[in-house]
This record gives C-alpha cells, structure tokens and sequence, in this order.
C-alpha cells in the first residue's frame, strides 16, 4: 500500500489542507494506488478527523520534533514550497509536489518551486490546480537530486531570491 505524506510547514495552509482532504482528491489519490494519507497540519485551525477503512486510511497530527520517518515512509511527498522541506525531501530521494502558496507577499516559494521543477526534481501547482496535477503528473520522469554541500543550496537559494 503506498503512502502519501502532506506537510504545510510550521505555518498554516488550510487551502492544501483542503484540497487534499477533498473527496474528488482522495478519490484520485486511492485510483493511484495510495492506501494511506499522512497530513502535517501546523498550526492552521483545518486538522481532519482520522478515519480507517478497509482500502485507506487518513491521519492527521500538528507538529512532531523531526519529519523524518513520515518522509521516509512516504511514496509521494505533497509539500509547501518552504526550502528546508524542499531540501530535507528531494535529499531523501522522495518523489515532491510542491504547492505553492498565493497568497504569500513577494512569492519566493513559486521561485523556487518554478527553478527545482526546470531542473526536473520535482513537480509544483497551486490548491486550485492540485487535483488535475495529481491526475497527470509521472512521477518516474524525476530526476534525483544530487547530494550537494548545504552552502550550495544556500547559494542556489540566494540566486533565486535575488540576494546576489
């Protein structure tokens, strides 16, 4: 049974919350082969009920020490486009769908998600186009990202926000 972790950071994002609790989203998600959902809530006030049935089960928990095991554990990470999550998922090697948040100020999460997709490591939408990317995206055509030296990410990071 494949899993399927959902992270919104340390903020809130009830939008993604939403959309992936969705009945047409769970319906696409279980089409797909995933039997389970793991949803990172945050702080936002969107914190599902868990439930279980015979062919997928949904859980839902607010903050953890460390996100480690959930990501290992998943088949698809479904994330907010915060670096640090980006970073810790593609160097676990994990499959990512980065939504990006709209209604941030001076979007620097599109950015990045925009340069990391060119590069082929990982796919992005939006709450509003979630569904249908779940409904097309291949997952196989990832590339892996290369194991690099944290200051190089910092640096990749600084050129995409216009520090440089």
């Amino acid at each position: 049974m494949k899993s399927a972790f959902v992270t919104v950071g340390t903020t809130s994002f009830e939008e993604l919350i939403a959309a992936v609790t969705a009945p047409e989203t769970l319906q696409v998600l279980r089409s797909r082969g995933y039997g389970r959902l793991v949803l990172q809530v945050g702080g936002g006030a969107a914190a599902p009920a868990p439930f279980r049935t015979a062919a997928f089960t949904l859980d839902a928990f607010r903050f953890k020490e460390s996100l480690a095991e959930d990501l290992e554990a998943a088949d698809l990470v479904i994330s907010h486009a915060g670096a640090g999550t980006c970073l810790e998922t593609l160097e676990k090697g994990k499959p990512l769908l980065v939504v990006v948040n709209e209604k941030l100020m001076n979007n620097h999460q599109l950015e990045l998600a925009r340069q990391l997709y060119r590069d082929g490591h990982l796919f992005y939408c939006t709450c509003s186009t979630l569904l249908e990317s779940l409904k097309s995206i291949d997952l196989s055509t990832l590339k892996p990202f290369p194991p690099g030296q944290p200051e190089e990410f910092a640096a990749f990071l600084d050129r995409v926000i216009g520090f440089e």
